[in-house]
């Protein structure tokens, strides 16, 4: 008899699943935290290939379930399985942290351990994925159903209580500390290593409680050989031959009646989860678009990822028992198509936010065009003339700076008229006039010798760079950068700095230097002192990150309803030795998701507004098709299958009986008459 928790019907057991899934989805989540910002910060990948390679990692890691289940099924159990596969997992982890200390190899060398660390990663996470969850629905004993239920929220509460953790303290880790003179990655990732250590260990010390149901054979290819059988077997038979109710009894000839209804059973929920795939293609751009979207929103207030586990308790204390007390029926496929709508309406709110968040960003040059960027230290008002374009019609104010992104192709003259001096494009020039009055005039195109940043980091950090037109170089310190302005107008190459207003070490009054802006500070002699003038080049984030707020709301909502029912749908209605087959299956749909995002990220080029809008639509269609499949479904019973076949197989158990006592019989009439004889 199994221990109970505490004179529940709970098994003890489930407090180490639960743990374990704690500390794994810890290290899970903690390490693709900053997935996304390691390709961008420090290896210098791109947005659209950091995005591809998130979602094609997160992809793997869904694709392996597979793997996981059929060693877990057919070799090892789920239990050793798990064991094994955490090791590999462990693995990896180490191999990642390993890749992120900036002393070890080159770039190359990095980008080779990252891969390597992510795929073991991959291996090990996905492997385990279906065996888990699976693994503590088989402590329950069959009298223990209400119990079990709850133990998938529980459990699912357990991974996001891990993810909310992670997501918090390793971008903690990896800004507030520094290793090697930089962002401490190798720190950021060698924390969740250490959490899937403790994950594997106190898995193991519950060794002695855990209900260990024996691998059942090779299930997975079992089911693969009597699909292929049926088929064949219909194939080949002719037009005479009796007609089958299910074209799985054409393998009927081969295969046990339970064999074909358990793959019947699989089969149904299996096709039930084709449309599925678009709601994780949406939910998994949290990592990657979303994480985007905030670092170009003021981010001075961070939002709290608390929403999974308050919503956990609220829709099941709350709103379903007032939704059952409305007589309404929430059978769990209308849970899952409500969870699909919400996802939907989040994508919805998340492209209204991008609307408004593009507003700050500078739009680069259309080919053939430069960005010309003019800063007026003349001292008194200004105009710029280029011929045939009138870029600058209105007179450029003294210390101010004006921007053109259609200043004319790269080969054409652009003339500057000021006190009859001329200027040549691409050069960074000080022209003394008859007055000894001074102007500068930059010319800031994509290519020019100096390095120039329209985009907004993908950090959220402020940009600085400072333009000395002093006849003395200068050391500044901004914040844990340093900054070396050579004399005579040289300009620096821009910086990430943190957002806030710091002290450098000439006691310069920079200002705030606020989320996503870049500023260039103008250095001028002043009464015997040196004063930073301020030029934005890039406005700051306008939009607070409180905006995202609803679209997290939503998307929550959308996945409570959708992701634990979906679990606990794809355990109940789940044979019993093909539990992990399907929950390997509903793991496979989030797989399928990604590759989606790959493919629109990809191949679609579209504006982000307009793809949010896109991934709405389709969803929203989706969810319609979902909900017409959903209407014809109708449920697995594995329990009445088990029942049904315990009395068949009673019933041939009492034939035989009575066959051995007909031929024993039959035997002894034989014996008597030869005596007679």
């Amino acid at each position: 008899m199994a221990k109970k928790l505490c004179g529940t019907n709970y098994p003890l057991s489930i407090c180490f699943i639960v743990v374990n899934e704690f500390c794994e989805r810890f290290s899970y989540y903690g390490m693709k935290a900053v997935l996304t910002l390691y390709f961008l910060s420090y290896l210098k990948w791109d947005k659209d290939l950091s995005t591809a390679v998130y979602h094609a990692f997160s992809g793997l890691c869904y694709f392996t379930p597979i793997l996981g289940a059929l060693i877990a099924d057919s070799w090892l159990g789920k239990f050793k399985t798990i064991i094994y596969l955490s090791i590999v997992y462990v693995i990896g982890h180490v191999i990642k942290s390993v890749g992120a200390i900036p002393t070890v190899g080159n770039k190359d060398v990095h980008i080779a351990l990252s891969m390597l660390g992510l795929i073991l990663i991959a291996f090990g996470t996905g492997g385990i994925k279906p065996c888990v969850a699976a693994f503590g629905g088989d402590q329950f004993d069959e009298d223990s159903m209400k119990e079990r239920q709850k133990f998938f929220s529980i459990f699912y509460m357990s991974i996001n209580a891990g993810s909310l953790l992670s997501t918090v303290i390793t971008p903690v880790l990896r800004g507030d500390v520094k290793c090697f003179g930089e962002d401490c990655y190798a720190l950021a990732f060698g924390v969740p290593a250490a959490l899937m250590m403790v994950a594997l260990a106190v898995f193991i010390f519950g060794s002695s409680l855990y209900k260990k149901n024996p691998p059942q054979g090779n299930i997975l290819l079992q089911v693969c050989n009597c699909i292929g059988f049926a088929i064949k077997n219909r194939w080949n038979s002719s037009k005479s031959a009796p007609k089958r109710t299910h074209w799985l009894d054409w393998a009927e000839d081969k295969y046990s009646k339970r064999l074909i209804e358990e793959i019947r059973m699989v089969l149904r929920v299996l096709v039930l989860y084709i449309p599925l795939p678009m709601f994780w293609a949406l939910f998994d751009q949290q990592g990657s678009r979303w994480t985007l979207q905030a670092t170009r929103m003021n981010l001075a207030f961070m939002l709290n990822a608390l929403m999974i586990l308050l919503f956990v308790p609220i829709f099941d204390l709350i709103i379903y028992p007032l939704v059952s007390l409305c007589r309404i029926n929430i059978r769990p496929l209308r849970k899952m198509a409500t969870g699909m709508i919400f996802a939907a309406l989040a994508f919805g709110a998340a492209t209204l936010v991008e609307v408004n968040v593009v507003k700050t960003v500078v739009e680069p040059a259309p080919a053939g065009k430069c960005l010309l960027q003019v800063y007026n230290l003349a001292g008194r008002d200004i105009s710029v003339k280029v011929p045939d374009n009138d870029v600058f019609p209105d007179p450029i104010k003294d210390l101010q700076v004006d921007v053109s992104a259609n200043a004319g192709s790269f080969q054409q003259k652009v003339v500057v008229m000021f006190k009859e001096t001329w200027f040549e494009p691409r050069s960074l020039t000080l022209k003394r006039s008859n007055t000894d009055e001074l102007a500068l005039l930059t010319w800031m195109f994509l290519t020019d010798q100096v390095e120039d940043y329209i985009k907004k980091n993908e950090d959220g950090n402020p940009n600085i760079r400072f333009f000395n037109t002093r006849p003395e170089p200068v050391n500044l310190t901004v914040g844990r950068e340093q900054f070396y302005v050579p004399s005579d107008y040289s300009m620096t190459p821009n910086k990430s700095v943190d957002r806030g207003e710091p002290e450098t070490c000439d006691s310069l009054n920079l200002g705030l230097l606020d989320f996503g802006a870049s500023y260039t500070f103008i250095l001028l002699q002043e009464s015997g002192t040196i004063v930073a003038k301020r030029m934005e080049d890039v406005e700051a984030n306008n939009v607070h990150i409180a905006w995202q707020i609803p679209q997290y709301v939503l998307l929550t909502a959308g996945e409570v309803m959708f992701s634990i029912t979906g679990l606990e749908f794809s355990y109940s209605q789940a044979p019993t030795n093909m539990k992990s087959v399907l929950q390997a299956g509903w793991l496979l749909t989030v797989a399928f998701g990604n590759v989606i995002v790959l493919i629109v990220a990809e191949g679609a080029g579209l504006e982000q507004w307009k793809e949010f809008l896109l991934f709405a639509g389709l969803l929203l269609g989706v969810c319609v098709i979902f909900s017409i499949m959903a209407y014809f479904y109708t449920n697995n019973d594995p329990e009445q299958l088990d029942k049904i076949f315990l009395e068949d197989s009673r019933w041939d158990e009492d034939e035989d009986d009575n066959m051995k006592k007909k031929n024993e019989e039959i035997q002894l009439n034989k014996a008597g008459k030869s005596t007679r004889l």
